[in-house]
């Protein structure tokens, strides 16, 4: 096997928010009297940077800025997150590539406290030597922490493996020279990842 480190992406790759996240933007566009969006139109929609998600579904951010409704949609996401679980075979798959010793990370766009804090309860944080957040709650890139990491790995990108659900991964893949592999049960719809030339799986125990 040619890969020595496998590194995650959070949101809709291990963590199952799918459903948590569209719910709360719907929340945040019934407020303002705007048309919600289906499961369906969410995944269709959602994109990196998260900015330009909110513009996606119809909110103006002149009149309602980004920075509120950041602090509004991230509110209710922390107060509600632990209702959520790990997608099915999330830790049975990094139990076996553990096992098969390759080291682990996970990368997001997740703030950095409160990703260390889930990843905590769910009592995984063993599989990985490092989880690297950003240093805020609105989720612009994740590139600049990718290529940070990737050098203190010391390893050259064609020994990493992203794995991840978003185009956005295949970026920060591509940006620091590692394979990437997407799956299609998280925040970004099939059709979307189409998109791009890359192995895509439905499921974490399709890609088991």
């Amino acid at each position: 096997m040619k890969y020595k480190h496998i590194i995650w992406d959070w949101n809709g790759t291990l963590f199952e928010d799918v459903f948590l996240c569209c719910d709360i933007m719907n929340h945040i566009l019934q407020k303002r009297n705007l048309p919600q969006i289906t499961l369906e139109q969410y995944r269709d929609v959602f994109t990196f940077p998260v900015i330009e998600y909110y513009k996606n579904v119809g909110l103006d951010l002149e009149k309602y800025p980004f920075k509120d409704l950041g602090i509004e949609f991230i509110t209710e996401y922390e107060n509600r997150k632990l209702d959520y679980n790990l997608f099915a075979g999330a830790e049975q798959t990094l139990s076996a590539i553990n096992n098969l010793g390759l080291s682990q990370s996970i990368l997001s766009a997740y703030s950095q406290n409160t990703l260390e804090e889930i990843v905590e309860h769910f009592n995984i944080k063993k599989y990985f030597i490092k989880v690297v957040g950003l240093d805020n709650i609105y989720a612009a890139s994740k590139i600049e922490n990718g290529k940070k990491w990737i050098k203190q790995l010391n390893l050259s990108g064609s020994e990493v493996l992203l794995i991840g659900d978003s185009l956005h991964d295949k970026e920060v893949a591509d940006e620091i020279s590692a394979d990437c592999i997407l799956l299609s049960h998280g925040h970004q719809s099939l059709k979307t990842l189409k998109k791009e030339n890359v192995r895509l799986f439905n499921s974490l125990n399709e890609l088991l």
